[in-house]
């Protein structure tokens, strides 16, 4: 859809499969902000494809699009840093800037991609297991470990509170299939689906941090 008569601040396109639609989405609900999504039928119809969406709403045919103030966004990690810098809210300290990038180019190109890859043939293409479900797997698990480890000595991924370079790493968490024991616990706010990725390890200690720290009700003010 490209309809955005809406008065809300800011106009998010997403859909709800989407992990990296979700970091932004989190953002925005957690930070309390006036924001409303527009639906991109990105599964069905194929809208990221066509020629309108590319030539109105993101050349790249790609979705999370934040719209705020007549300005366009895209790339859910630029949209964090943007949404970050006008508002205040999950914000690294100045020093800390740098080190938030490098996790969120660490999540976009190693931690998110490999599992939503894996997540998208599984579970939309259907492709079954393969020797590159395989492959992902392996590369994913191996993504998984290096932030948990980081994790193991500090409550958020720069230290004591929770930044942006939380929340693009939090993106496929709640697609993915929980540990028994954090399944008791509580669920998701938002179940998408069942991703069928089968049996996948992940990070125990980042999945705490969601049902701790962002599954609150209510904004929250994480300055």
């Amino acid at each position: 859809m490209f309809e955005e008569a809406s008065l809300a601040e800011f106009q998010l396109h997403c859909f709800a499969e989407s992990g990296n639609s979700y970091k932004p989405a989190l953002f925005l609900t957690l930070a309390g902000l006036d924001w409303e999504p527009i639906f991109v039928d990105y599964i069905a119809g194929g809208e990221t494809r066509t020629e309108r969406y590319r030539e109105e709403i993101n050349e790249m045919g790609e979705a999370p699009v934040l719209t705020h103030r007549g300005r366009r966004v895209s790339q859910s990690g630029a949209i964090l840093t943007y949404l970050a810098d006008v508002t205040g809210h999950f914000a690294p300290a100045p020093e800390d800037r740098y080190e938030a990038l490098r996790w969120i180019l660490f999540d976009n190109h190693k931690f998110t991609s490999y599992f939503a890859t894996l997540r998208f043939m599984l579970n939309f293409a259907k492709t079954g297991e393969t020797a590159t479900t395989e492959f992902l797997r392996g590369r994913a698990k191996t993504a998984y470990a290096v932030v948990d480890k980081h994790l193991s000595t500090r409550a958020f991924v720069l230290g004591a509170r929770p930044t942006i370079a939380d929340l693009s790493l939090a993106g496929y968490m709640y697609s993915t299939p929980s540990p028994r024991v954090w399944i008791r616990r509580t669920p998701p706010p938002s179940r998408r689906g069942s991703n069928g990725c089968g049996n996948f390890p992940i990070s125990p200690r980042l999945m705490t941090f969601c049902r701790d720290e962002l599954c609150r009700k209510g904004p929250i003010d994480r300055q």
